[in-house]
C-alpha cells in the first residue's frame, strides 16, 4: 500500500491543537489557545497563509526570519524534486559531498575574501555553538562576551550567551560568559583588556529588540578584537540573506569579522540548514591534523537536500533583486509606520533596516491611558504587544508576534516578496488597531485585562 499524504492530511485536518497537547508541548498549545493562534493552516504560498475556510492572512513573522524567498517557492520545491528524481547518494559520510562544495562556492563569493572556509550546521544554534568552539581552539581562551538582550540560541552554549535571564533559569551553570551594553565600546574594550576572551559574538541587527548596531560601534569592536586577540563573531542568522537591504547587515559597517554565523533563510523555509563562514587560520587550530579532520562534525551537516534547497534560494535572492526590494519595502513601511509614532500617545519608536523593523511602544501621558497601561504592566510587560498582535490576526488577517518576553516590542519580519499593497494594507490595519487602544474601555483593553487575568491565574 503506498503513502498517500494528502489523504491523511484530509483525514486528520483540525487536529492539530488535540495532537500537540496530548504528544508535544501542551503548555505551547494553551498559549495559542489563549491569544487565539490555533488556527489551522492548510497551504503557504509567497507572503501569504490559507486557513481552512482559504482566509488569506499575510505573513508579517515568516518563521521567525526563515521564510525570505516566500513560502513554497516553486524554484527551491522544483529543485528538491530534482534531487530526489535523481537518486544522487547522501550522507555517504566517507566522501566529499559535490553539493557541498558547490554551496560552500557560491557561498564565499557573497562575503569577504577573508572567509574563505565553510562549515555547514543544522540551524543557527548549532552555528553559534560551532563559533564557540572555532573562537576556543583558536584563542586557547573560554570565555565569550555578549550584549545585553541578545539571542544566539537555546542550546547549551548559545544559552550561555542570552541576554535573557529567563531562558537560563532551571537550566544549571553553563559557559563562561559576560554580558556588555549593546553598542557601548567602552564596555568591550574594558572586557578586552585582561586579554581573557575567546570571542566577541553580536547580532548587526538584535532580534529580540531590533535594535541595530552602530556601524562605528562594529568597526571599533573589529579593531578592539583585534588588538587584543579575541574573534568577532557576526550572528547573521536572522538579519542574513537580504533582509537588511544588504546581503548581509555587517555590510553596511563595512567590516570583516573573523567568524560569520548564518542560518534561517538559507534553507528556503524547507530543509534546516545553517552555515558558518570563518578565516582560513581559524580552520587551520580546529581541524590541525588529518586525524582531527572530524573533530567537529555534523551527521546531517551537509545533506545533499539542504544542500540543494540552500543553492536554489541563493539563486532566487539574486535573480529577484530581494535585497534591494527589501531596502524599498522597509522604506515605505517604516515611512507610513513613522506617522503613527507622531499619531499615538503610546508609539515610542520605529526602528530597523529593511524589512526587519521593531514598534516600541511606551507609557502613554493621558491619566486614563496610563492607568490602564500600569495595570496591565503590573502583571507582564509583554501582554500590551500580545493585546496588539491578536486582532491583528483575528480582524485583520495579519500574523505577527511580540519581539520577546517582557518586551513591549513588535517585530515585523515578513518575506521579502511582501507587495506595496501588504505594506499598505499593513500600516492601514496597524492604525486602526491603535486607534482602538485610545479608547478606555475599549475593545484593546479588553483583551489586554482578559489577558492579565489569564496571567494572574496561572501564578
Amino acid at each position: 500500500m503506498s503513502f498517500n499524504l494528502n489523504q491523511l492530511l484530509e483525514d486528520r485536518r483540525g487536529e492539530n491543537l488535540k495532537l500537540h497537547q496530548e504528544h508535544i508541548n501542551p503548555q505551547f498549545a494553551k498559549v495559542l489557545k489563549t491569544i487565539g493562534f490555533d488556527v489551522p493552516y492548510l497551504r503557504g504560498e509567497g507572503a501569504y497563509l490559507y486557513d481552512a475556510n482559504d482566509r488569506r492572512v499575510i505573513d508579517f513573522l515568516s518563521g521567525y526570519g526563515v521564510f525570505n524567498i516566500g513560502r513554497n517557492h516553486p524554484k527551491v520545491a522544483d529543485a528538491l524534486k530534482q534531487l530526489l528524481d535523481s537518486e544522487h547518494p547522501a550522507l555517504v559520510q566517507m566522501e566529499a559531498p559535490l553539493l557541498s562544495g558547490v554551496l560552500a562556492e557560491k557561498l564565499k563569493a557573497l562575503v569577504p575574501s577573508e572567509l574563505n572556509k565553510v562549515f555547514f550546521t543544522n540551524s543557527g544554534t548549532e552555528g553559534v555553538e560551532t563559533a564557540i568552539k572555532f573562537a576556543r581552539s583558536a584563542t586557547g581562551r573560554s570565555k565569550i562576551i555578549h550584549c545585553d538582550h541578545s539571542f544566539h540560541g537555546l542550546s547549551t552554549g548559545s544559552l550561555s550567551l542570552n541576554g535573557g535571564d529567563w531562558f537560563r533559569e532551571s537550566f544549571g551553570e553553563l559557559l563562561d560568559s559576560q554580558v556588555i551594553p549593546f553598542n557601548d565600546i567602552e564596555a568591550l574594550e574594558t572586557a578586552l583588556k585582561d586579554k581573557t576572551v575567546a570571542g566577541f559574538i553580536v547580532e548587526p541587527i538584535q532580534g529580540k529588540t531590533v535594535k541595530v548596531a552602530e556601524d562605528s560601534f562594529l568597526q571599533q569592536a573589529q579593531k578592539l578584537c583585534e588588538q587584543h586577540g579575541t574573534l568577532l563573531i557576526i550572528d547573521e542568522v536572522q538579519s542574513g540573506y537580504c533582509r537588511s537591504g544588504k546581503m548581509f547587515a555587517m555590510e553596511f559597517a563595512n567590516i570583516v569579522p573573523d567568524v560569520l554565523v548564518t542560518a534561517k533563510a538559507l534553507s528556503g523555509g524547507y530543509i534546516p540548514v545553517g552555515a558558518v563562514l570563518t578565516k582560513d587560520w581559524i580552520y587551520k587550530k580546529v581541524f590541525s591534523s588529518m586525524d582531527r579532520c572530524v573533530v567537529h562534525s555534523s551527521t546531517f551537516g551537509q545533506n545533499n537536500a539542504a544542500m540543494v534547497a540552500g543553492i536554489a534560494t541563493l539563486e532566487v535572492l539574486q535573480e529577484e533583486n530581494l535585497a534591494e526590494r527589501a531596502q524599498q519595502s522597509g522604506e515605505r513601511l517604516m515611512s507610513g509606520l513613522n506617522k503613527l509614532v507622531e499619531k499615538y500617545q503610546f508609539v515610542d519608536e520605529v526602528r530597523g533596516r529593511g524589512l526587519m523593523v521593531g514598534i516600541e511602544f511606551k507609557r502613554p501621558k493621558s491619566l486614563k491611558l496610563k492607568m490602564a497601561w500600569d495595570l496591565v504592566h503590573k502583571v507582564n510587560d509583554g501582554l500590551f504587544g500580545q493585546a496588539i498582535v491578536i486582532p491583528l490576526l483575528s480582524d485583520h488577517g495579519i500574523l505577527t508576534q511580540v519581539a520577546g518576553r517582557d518586551e513591549d516590542i513588535i517585530k515585523l519580519i515578513p518575506p521579502l516578496t511582501l507587495t506595496e499593497e501588504d505594506i499598505d494594507y499593513f500600516v492601514e490595519c496597524f492604525d486602526q488597531v491603535l486607534a482602538s487602544c485610545n479608547k478606555f474601555p475599549g475593545p484593546i483593553w479588553e483583551v489586554a485585562t482578559r489577558l492579565t487575568k489569564i496571567a494572574l491565574t496561572k501564578r
